[in-house]
């Protein structure tokens, strides 16, 4: 069989490479960075991954350069081709040239990796380093404002690119991939994958045996595909669903939700109250004392303190069913990408830690290790699940329904003290760098960071709110603006746009804010308002956008809140643009989110727009 090695350098988008591969009918194996040149005998080509490390620091990543002596046509992807440029004696070097998110690029389309392309092509970047020299030997056949971003070798058939040609932001990815796989390597079988149901239902009953598994069921599809999958595979005595409401939940979701699993065939269903728990609880986690969910601010403690409570809560209700995790199983529907931006150590060496996802919490890893874990999903992407809920018959409610955190609301109300301004040297940064711009917009430094991802790694940084025509801004130009700030302004990862009016009009500062039945009271309200307009369908009848929500803001001209709409598009869910009006939304949906938060009275200032892509942010603000 023809065979394709992915050498995993740590980046966020391995898994991505792999499922595009596959997708292009290639057998691949995913190997850790360091794998010997030996153990690649027997593979007709490879693609170095993405990662968060660079070239010339000390403690790179380790390779075994004999990898690079083997004849086989190799790929480098970002960190991939800065390692290629390394090895064959060209220099990668800081501060070159810093890019995140999708920008346009000059190809060389006589390069066989370019087949078929136009000399300007969209990609997604996320890079810091970038090649200052390219070694001898090879070309550069991309580049962007003059920086190489694509190098090749015809003699050995190595190509590099800087740019991401796996996901959806990359516009022909999909073709550069396929001109490398079929045009460059020559590689000819056609690998199909297996029937993935009953693969996954084998793998359920050797491992469950006469077990019990205890499987928590969030209402999302990642959830429902492991309860149906395990539903099918085992008695119905043998599948014990629980669905924990922490307080943090959707508008009326308990209620649809137990609704739905019901019609899975999930006999043994508890729904469990437990707010009070979850809010109010002290713990001990790996040795560290946690205050109360109620009394934390720092995003990566909240996702500790409710992936840890989840379990404990789950815990308690196997108790009163006879069931001990040292036997029984816990069924849960972790995905890849969570692992990965978890930084899980058993899905990559190197991949650095975006946020913890409540599924992969140390006392969560440490069951894993014992065997006791049942992740059905673990393999697949956010796409794949869905079209295994399709496959399995469920209905189009569950199977197309919007990705819900586990966490909740609870990483959607930002946390801080009250009385905080912006950092006066970097809102002077700002205010110098926008001087030089000719765009109709005022801009203004938050008191108040969020998650982003940028060069492989997690950053904790600042918002930009742009503000200047309320309701009716040029959104071209509003998305390059927004664009270009993160990339130029390293204190930034996250740019938002003032919908309810022309001016910020006066000086931000935060609002005391924690999680609390209140806050989680106005963010469902503000949540069910914008959910409903952004989620109609356009004119063709579809709903184009991925996920959608509300995020409470502890910040504000008053002692208001402010709520922050996010709608995305992506196929992924390892990238994503920010939706545009009138293209993948209905045009009225903003004027009408504003005309309704404003009727309802709910205690809002501003009320934004978050027009930042993934990178440099992350879907989700925490």
């Amino acid at each position: 069989m023809e065979k394709l090695a992915i050498i995993d350098c740590g980046g966020q988008y391995t898994k991505v490479i792999d499922r595009k591969i596959r997708e292009a009918g290639v057998y691949t194996d995913i190997l850790p960075m360091g794998v010997s040149a030996e153990k690649l005998q027997g593979y007709d080509a490879m693609i170095l991954s993405g990662g968060p490390a660079s070239v010339w620091e000390s403690g790179a990543p380790t390779y075994d350069p004999a990898i690079f002596d083997m004849g086989i046509p190799t790929l480098g992807i970002c960190y991939g081709m800065q390692m290629i440029v390394d090895h064959f004696g060209g220099t990668v070097a800081p501060e070159v040239k810093t890019e995140y998110g999708q920008i346009e690029i000059d190809v060389d389309p006589t390069c066989p990796l370019f087949a078929g392309l136009s000399k300007r092509e969209k990609v997604l970047m996320s890079h810091g380093d970038a090649v200052s020299v390219i070694p001898e030997g090879f070309r550069t056949v991309a580049s962007t404002g003059g920086v190489c971003a694509g190098v090749w070798n015809e003699k050995l058939r190595i190509a590099g690119v800087q740019f991401h040609p796996e996901v959806d932001p990359t516009v022909h990815g999909v073709e550069i991939l396929h001109n490398f796989v079929r045009g460059i390597c020559g590689l000819k079988e056609t690998y199909a994958l297996e029937d993935r149901i009953e693969t996954s239902i084998r793998a359920i009953r050797e491992k469950v045996g006469d077990g019990k598994v205890v499987v928590l069921v969030s209402g999302g599809v990642d959830s429902a595909v492991t309860a149906a999958l395990l539903v099918r595979a085992l008695k119905p005595e043998q599948v014990y669903g629980i669905h924990i409401d922490h307080g943090m939940m959707r508008k009326n979701e308990s209620d649809l939700i137990c609704e739905n699993l019901a019609k899975l065939g999930l006999t043994q269903m508890q729904r469990i109250n437990a707010e009070d728990a979850f809010f109010h609880t002290p713990l001990v986690i790996d040795g560290e004392q946690y205050a109360p969910l109620s009394e934390t601010c720092e995003p990566e403690k909240k996702r500790a303190i409710i992936g840890h409570m989840f379990f404990v809560v789950t815990e308690e209700a196997a108790k009163k069913l006879d069931l001990d995790f040292e036997t029984a199983f816990l069924g849960q529907g972790t995905l890849r990408p969570d692992l990965i931006e978890s930084g899980n150590p058993d899905v990559s060496g190197y991949a650095k830690k975006i946020k913890t996802h409540h599924n992969d919490v140390g006392i969560i890893r440490a069951l894993r290790d014992k065997g006791h874990v049942i992740e059905t999903n673990w393999d697949w992407h956010k796409d794949e699940v869905r079209q295994v809920a399709r496959m399995l018959g469920l209905d189009e409610e569950i199977a197309s329904r919007q990705p819900f955190p586990g966490p909740g609301l609870g990483v959607r109300i930002l946390c801080t003290d009250d009385g905080k301004t912006a950092d006066a040297e970097k809102s002077g940064l700002l205010a110098d760098f926008m001087a030089g711009q000719d765009v109709p917009f005022a801009a203004a430094l938050a008191p108040i960071q969020s998650v982003g991802v940028q060069g492989d790694h997690r950053s904790y940084r600042s918002l930009v709110i742009l503000s200047g025509a309320g309701l009716t801004p040029d959104f071209d130009t509003l998305y390059k603006t927004a664009k270009t700030i993160p990339n130029e302004l390293n204190f930034v990862n996250r740019v938002a746009y003032l919908l309810n009016r022309r001016e910020v009009g006066g000086t931000l500062h935060s609002v005391r804010s924690r999680i609390c039945r209140e806050e989680a009271d106005l963010l469902r309200e503000a949540d069910a308002i914008v959910t409903s307009e952004i989620m109609r369908p356009m004119a063709d009848g579809k709903c184009h956008i991925a996920q959608c929500f509300a995020v409470l803001l502890p910040v504000g001209v008053g002692d208001k809140f402010s709520i922050a709409v996010r709608a995305v598009v992506t196929n992924d869910f390892m990238t994503a643009q920010s939706a545009v009006p009138g293209v993948d939304f209905p045009e009225d949906a903003l004027a009408n989110i504003v005309r309704r938060i404003e009727a309802a009275g709910l205690p809002v200032d501003m009320i934004l727009y978050d027009v930042t892509g993934k990178p440099p942010a992350t879907v989700e603000w925490e």
